[in-house]
């Protein structure tokens, strides 16, 4: 009832003001597919027309593995979206949260000789920030310009109309794996629709749980999905770094089922009903059902007895925050590792985020704060006119966040450059052309 009343309401917001611009968005993760439909409104204001969810198939680890089963999990979450949305959608921003994504920061600097910066200094600068990207046969998902330098400051957003001697980019690269993304958009198109962009899910759960501030001061994002956990830091306005842990928790699920010799099923309801990253005194006395409510247990084998169980199939509720804490300490140990390659330690550390699925388990902050020795809080989906509860939690983050990304379609640098003729033959992975921009000003200025 209340998600169709949000529906309504929705639709009648959206009789109020005109759209201007719908965005659909897809998250493929492992253990869970969804999709969201966002309106932008003539006035700028964001509305979620509708959002869907279903259990995943043909993924593991964030690739591919079955193509017809991802073809058609993927179809059937857009088309729960546009159900609740009332409309359609033809193509879709989609996030990559596996095919080994990595981070780099590629810093370029022109001279201008102390006048004004023009409109063609700034393409100048940045075609020559595209031809410093080196793939190594990997795929670019996208470069973007974080912030300029004027002689060395950093700090400025747009440096249009200002004087300086040197002008300078710090431009954000994002490569995949070319292969498993190339999957991921078939899978997609296959599901008949066209591929907007494939954007790393965590630059997209960036947008959503974490404030400008944060990402200019310096904050750590942990996503922690079902089977991966990505672990990238944020500073000076852009991501830095990002490590994959191929840890999540489903692996905390799977400890559990084989921990009490259960079904998965039956693991996965216990670890997030039950389940907790901290244990209580209570733990010991309070005995909790491995059945659910509609499972029937007659004592005679007819459904699985747990490990330890009593005569009613039941658990002591310690038994299974033992069982998590134990695999939460090695996930949390991976996580500690990939903060200190990326010099996120010590004195330069600084607020952890958690976000993802797995970060929906009770008391996992204050578990993750003890481990790292790191103040942390969980990371959550802004507040979205139209959203409904259900997904206002943090395995829908990334989801958010790729359609507030894709309302703000950054500027990737590689499709800058109208000003510039092609000297050159594009052989390379993103076919830069060469700038004459130099040429051109010099042309300007002496005859």
């Amino acid at each position: 009832m209340a998600s169709k009343a949000a529906t309504r309401a929705n639709k009648a917001a959206v009789t109020k003001a005109r759209l201007a611009k719908v965005f659909g968005a897809v998250n493929i993760g492992s253990f869970r597919i969804s999709a969201m439909i966002m309106g932008e409104t003539e006035t700028g204001d964001l509305l979620v027309l509708g959002s869907g969810h279903r259990a995943s198939q043909g993924i593991k680890r964030g690739y591919v593995t079955d193509m017809k089963a991802a073809t058609y999990a993927i179809r059937d979450a857009v088309e729960r979206a546009e159900r609740n949305a009332g409309t359609s959608v033809q193509s879709v921003w989609v996030a990559c949260s596996g095919a080994g994504l990595k981070s780099s920061v590629s810093k370029v600097e022109i001279e201008i000789g102390g006048r004004r910066i023009e409109e063609e200094d700034v393409e100048h600068l940045l075609v020559a920030a595209r031809d410093t990207i080196q793939p190594d046969g990997r795929s670019v998902l996208h470069a973007q310009p974080a912030h300029y330098t004027l002689d060395g400051a950093h700090g400025v957003a747009n440096p249009r109309g200002l004087h300086a001697e040197r002008l300078g980019v710090d431009v954000h690269v994002m490569l995949a794996d070319g292969a498993p993304v190339r999957n991921l958009m078939e899978a997609v198109q296959s599901a008949h629709l066209e591929v907007e962009a494939v954007v790393a899910a965590p630059l997209a759960s960036g947008y959503s749980c974490l404030s400008e501030e944060e990402r200019e001061l310096g904050v750590a994002l942990v996503e922690i999905g079902s089977d991966v956990t990505n672990v990238s830091v944020f500073a000076g306005g852009m991501l830095l770094g990002l490590r994959a842990v191929p840890m999540g928790s489903g692996d905390i699920t799977d400890a559990v089922a084989s921990a009490f010799g259960i079904r998965r099923f039956q693991a996965e309801r216990l670890k997030c009903v039950s389940g907790s990253a901290i244990a209580s005194p209570s733990d010991h006395r309070e005995m909790i059902p491995v059945n659910g409510p509609n499972e029937g247990f007659d004592g005679d084998g007819a459904s699985p007895v747990a490990r330890g169980a009593d005569d009613k199939n039941r658990i002591a509720r310690a038994e299974l925050v033992s069982v998590i804490t134990q695999h939460l300490a090695q996930l949390t140990a991976e996580v500690g590792k990939a903060l200190k390659e990326m010099g996120f330690s010590g004195t330069r550390a600084g607020q952890v985020v958690l976000t993802g699925g797995g970060a929906e388990l009770a008391g996992l902050a204050e578990f993750t704060q003890s481990a790292l020795g790191m103040p942390v809080r969980i990371g959550r989906t802004p507040s979205l006119k139209g959203l409904p509860e259900a997904h206002s939690t943090p395995g829908f983050s990334t989801l958010a966040g790729l359609c507030l990304y894709a309302a703000e379609d950054p500027v990737d640098i590689r499709s800058v450059g109208s000003h510039f003729s092609a000297m050159r033959p594009a052989n390379g992975p993103l076919g830069a052309p060469m700038a004459i921009g130099g040429l051109l000003r010099a042309l300007r200025q002496y005859f």
